[in-house]
């Protein structure tokens, strides 16, 4: 229904009886809208008088702009760093046929998982500012695979802490009774129950169907965070046992032998030393994200996720300087790939089960 300008001045002075017929048109409803059209019946050289037409203009909905958060942002740029560092780890193992050792294997699962982090980590991001995270599927790809690499990450540092004591506490025999097919195995069980794990919230145990059941990190559940904090805290208590073990064995070790051979006092001393930067550094990055998955519930503020949460992913940005970059194979294996030589002041000793 069209109404002119001119019908309205018609109208106002009692003019056309067609018009008055007519239901009125409340210009004040909002399920009218309105916009300027020409009056199709006028068409004299009159000046064109413009008309009101209802129901031609599409509505405009605002388009809302998701705003980035910087702390998105530092775990998007810490996953980017885990992500390069550990893929140079492997890179360098896997090209190298003489770090086919245990304790290589070890290192090379460890770099893998925290591969596999670190990408989880850019994923989420770009899931969460890119892709619909509305959809289901999306959000349980992101936080399964995070849930598997962390977890992986954790139970092969353990692994590695439990290879460090067997080797100090058979020391005789530790290479004859450990095997290569051994390490696989022990391998493959890590990782088949991290992928359990991280399987879990797609299987059902998610807290997308009822909000108020979500932990801090959604759509874990209260509960399965709760449970995974704890399996931490015990891990991080076995670490700490085993820790002390090797502290009251290295030492008994250096004090009988350090006359004799004060090489292996030193390199005795030396696994010491890197074991409590292992604990130190394991401890600092996921005490405090263990303790609050706990104490917490998606009722807090997330800001106090993300102070956790940064921290705890920090451990996978040392982890390849604690337990690669450190060990002299894999340091002559990296001089070696850049400039294809080794710096002189490179141990060359050979490696013992005390390194790490």
């Amino acid at each position: 229904m069209i109404l002119s300008l001119a019908a309205a001045a018609a109208m106002s002075s009692g003019g056309s009886s067609s018009l008055n017929s007519s239901s009125p048109l409340d210009p004040f409803d909002s399920s009218t809208s309105w916009s300027l059209a020409e009056d199709p019946s006028n068409s004299s050289s009159e000046p064109v008088v413009r008309t009101l037409t209802p129901d031609l203009q599409p509505a405009t909905n605002a388009v809302a702009v998701q705003e980035v958060s910087p702390w998105d942002i530092a775990l998007c740029v810490t996953g980017t760093l885990i992500s390069c560092e550990n893929a140079l780890v492997i890179a360098v193992l896997f090209y190298t046929p003489t770090l086919r050792a245990p304790m290589f294997i070890l290192i090379g699962s460890l770099a893998v998982a925290d591969l596999l982090a670190g990408l989880g980590l850019i994923l989420n991001f770009v899931f969460t500012y890119l892709v619909d995270s509305s959809v289901e599927f999306v959000t349980l790809l992101s936080v399964g695979l995070l849930i598997s690499a962390f977890s992986a990450s954790v139970l092969n540092i353990l692994a590695i802490t439990v290879d460090r004591y067997l080797s100090l506490y058979n020391a005789l025999t530790y290479h004859t009774e450990r095997t290569v097919t051994f390490t696989y195995v022990m391998v493959v069980f890590i990782w088949v129950l991290c992928l359990t794990l991280g399987l879990l919230p797609a299987l059902g145990w998610n807290c997308l169907r009822d909000e108020s059941s979500c932990s801090i990190c959604r759509p874990v559940t209260k509960n399965n965070a709760v449970a995974l904090a704890v399996t931490f805290l015990l891990v991080f208590a076995l670490m700490m046992q085993l820790y002390l073990q090797i502290c009251k064995i290295a030492f008994r070790h250096a004090q009988q032998i350090a006359v004799q051979h004060q090489f292996v006092a030193i390199s005795t001393t030396k696994g010491v030393s890197t074991l409590s930067a292992i604990l130190c550094a394991f401890g600092a990055c996921w005490l405090p994200f263990a303790m609050y998955s706990i104490v917490a519930d998606s009722s807090y503020p997330v800001i106090y996720t993300y102070a956790t949460v940064l921290p705890a992913t920090c451990c996978s940005v040392i982890n390849p300087i604690i337990y690669a970059f450190r060990n002299p194979d894999i340091q002559k294996s990296l001089w070696m790939a850049c400039c294809g030589c080794v710096p002189s002041n490179l141990s060359l000793r050979p490696r013992t089960s005390s390194d790490v």
